[in-house]
């Protein structure tokens, strides 16, 4: 069975580490040539961001060298990184939606779906393409359980559009394939394979705090783990 509190890795099976180490440096290369993305290699592992010098793996967290924009700079932001068909994923939902449920007036919550693997890119064009639609928080926890509870892995562009277009949010089957394929979406995939790369996402679920620190299961210690972090740097980042 696997653990309730990790992250997917998005490395090849010769460069992944211990499940109980926090990610590791290692060479990768995001390649989506059929689909027209660009391709997308982190040189060195971690691109973009290192420890401080008074990092420890208690801290929780990494420190990204050059903070990376956010959606509003007024405002605070946790940007988590997921994709539909991982188990962690999954089973961190309940925690993040609670926690967004609660969350200060002055944070953002927002989600990025980058296909950094590429069975995962119908997962990530079905969010974009939601998202295009107005439609994700009828369909967000919903694909979930499908994908999850009911054993449907919705790796095909017509399975996704049909039990879309079952969910009775507006939009048929044909329409919501259509927009997978758009322009829109495909600049989204684009997106967010970079805001990954420039972070240093190896894995999902990860959190993006403001732009500024990133954690995962794996760094905090568990699901209860980055919760607390992101609380704790939201707290610091008010000074």
């Amino acid at each position: 069975m696997l653990d309730t509190e990790r992250s997917i890795d998005t490395l090849p099976p010769t460069t992944r580490t211990s499940p109980d180490a926090p990610a590791a440096p290692a060479r990768r290369v995001w390649l989506r040539e059929a689909s027209g993305l660009a391709a997308l290699a982190t040189v060195a592992g971690i691109a973009g961001v290192a420890a401080t010098p008074t990092f420890a793996q208690g801290a929780g967290y990494l420190t990204l060298e050059s903070p990376l924009g956010t959606r509003d700079p007024s405002r605070m932001e946790v940007l988590e990184f997921f994709w539909f068909g991982c188990p962690h994923c999954f089973r961190f939902e309940p925690a993040i939606n609670a926690w967004a449920a609660s969350r200060p007036d002055d944070v953002d919550f927002v989600r990025e779906a980058p296909p950094l693997n590429p069975g995962w890119e119908n997962h990530s064009r079905a969010f974009y393409a939601a998202e295009a639609l107005g439609i994700t928080d009828g369909m967000f926890d919903r694909t979930f359980h499908r994908i999850h509870d009911e054993g449907d892995s919705l790796r095909k562009p017509a399975a996704v559009g049909a039990f879309i277009a079952s969910l009775d949010l507006g939009t048929d089957a044909d329409t919501f394939v259509s927009t997978m394929r758009s322009f829109s979406v495909e600049t989204a995939l684009r997106r967010s394979v970079r805001l990954a790369s420039d972070a240093g996402v190896t894995g999902v679920p990860s959190l993006l705090i403001n732009g500024t620190y990133l954690t995962s299961a794996s760094i905090a210690g568990g699901n209860d783990g980055m919760i607390r972090v992101v609380d704790d740097l939201i707290a610091r980042e008010r000074g």
